[in-house]
């Protein structure tokens, strides 16, 4: 701290220089921020349920692999549950392979819980009285130029009809509204007229959705719910929503790998971007480190200056970066809620954000430090 003053006027001779270099590594730790957001729920799902509304608890062996149906009887008699929906992945294609839809067969009960799901109460008591009625979101319904009273042919991914027909008609009853168009591109008809016309995996669903009465109780509710089929031949996890999305998104990437990949390639980048600005800046003030020396500065103090200044350069832009993506993941989950697999921006991301700046600081400012260690006076002061 003593020489805090003499870094920090370093930086600030050159101000365009160093204002493009923050600005680079605030983007390189804005994706850092936004990336562990979406890591950390895929690795810590299933470690920690924590505070939740709801709980969703499917097959520990994998979300494709169906849960009995008389489970759910067994899950409302558990202190705590309030209500118990459930929900089957369906999939399908709409005239076309290009034209994928997530389809989803659920229990009649399941608007209760989907309350940020707007419905007209006309369009639920269709969707109650009708076998094949369907509920699509508006930005689906745009996109296809749908209207409520169509009739659909949606081609399964999965499930056959009984006779061995992958289509399936659907009429549309109802219109649903979220509060982003993303939360809009889904499609969900009757588990009932699923399972009564399926070929195969009658009496099945794919997961169990709880709403609970106190977010608090979230941990010993999960647990209780897992004994009840512990030691059976369809054992279940209870986890968060959060961490199921991660789950359901596991199926077709893996993001952890991605991650990591996106991340050492940003930093390779920025690892020649911020050491050729300090290599530059020591080459700059060759002259000024000479007379340093002449004064009475050590070669340690000179290598720990221009350490000091390359590691305060990337904690000034990665803190900037981590701030603004905190900023980004809260409003991204203002808008689209728990289902979104990302958490906060904690204390853990800003730990493992902070100890990648000061490596990074002291990684890029490595060499020019020891250039500016072991300059000799009388050659830097000649100009040679």
């Amino acid at each position: 701290m003593k020489y805090l003053h003499l870094v920090w006027a370093a930086l600030m001779r050159h101000k365009a220089r160093t204002a493009f270099t923050v600005l680079s590594v605030l983007a390189a730790f804005l994706l850092f921020g936004l990336l562990e957001s979406v890591n950390s729920v895929f690795t810590e799902a299933g470690h920690s349920i924590g505070a939740a509304h709801r709980l969703i608890t499917t097959s520990k062996s994998g979300l494709m692999s169906p849960l009995p149906l008389s489970l759910g009887s067994q899950i409302r008699t558990v202190p705590g549950v309030e209500l118990v929906a459930t929900q089957t992945f369906f999939g399908g294609t709409y005239q076309s392979k290009k034209n994928f839809i997530n389809v989803m067969a659920v229990s009649q009960n399941f608007w209760d819980l989907h309350t940020s799901l707007k419905l007209p109460a006309a369009e639920r008591h269709k969707f109650d009285t009708t076998q094949t009625g369907v509920i699509v979101g508006a930005a689906l319904a745009r996109r296809f130029h749908w209207k409520i009273g169509q009739q659909v042919p949606i081609k399964a991914m999965i499930y056959p009809r009984k006779g061995g027909s992958y289509t399936w008609m659907y009429d549309i009853v109802g219109i649903y509204h979220a509060r982003t168009p993303i939360a809009e591109q889904q499609m969900f008809f009757r588990w009932r007229y699923l399972d009564e016309a399926r070929l195969f995996g009658t009496g099945t669903v794919g997961w169990y959705i709880e709403q609970i009465a106190n977010p608090a109780d979230a941990g010993r509710i999960a647990a209780a719910v897992d004994a009840l089929s512990a030691n059976s031949g369809h054992e279940t996890r209870t986890q968060t929503s959060s961490a199921f999305a991660a789950d359901f998104y596991s199926q077709y990437v893996d993001l952890g790998l991605l991650v990591h990949g996106i991340m050492a390639a940003v930093f390779f980048t920025l690892i020649l971007l911020t050491g050729n600005t300090m290599a530059q800046a020591v080459r700059e003030r060759t002259p000024e480190l000479a007379v340093m020396k002449t004064l009475g500065f050590t070669n340690r103090t000179v290598l720990a200056l221009v350490l000091g200044e390359s590691v305060l350069l990337v904690l000034v832009g990665g803190g900037l970066g981590l701030l603004v993506a905190a900023g980004v993941v809260h409003a991204l989950q203002a808008q689209v809620g728990s289902q979104l697999p990302m958490m906060p921006v904690n204390a853990g991301i800003w730990l493992r954000g902070v100890v990648a700046m000061v490596l990074l600081g002291l990684l890029v400012g490595a060499l020019p430090a020891r250039r500016g260690m072991r300059l000799n006076i009388i050659n830097a002061l000649a100009g040679r």
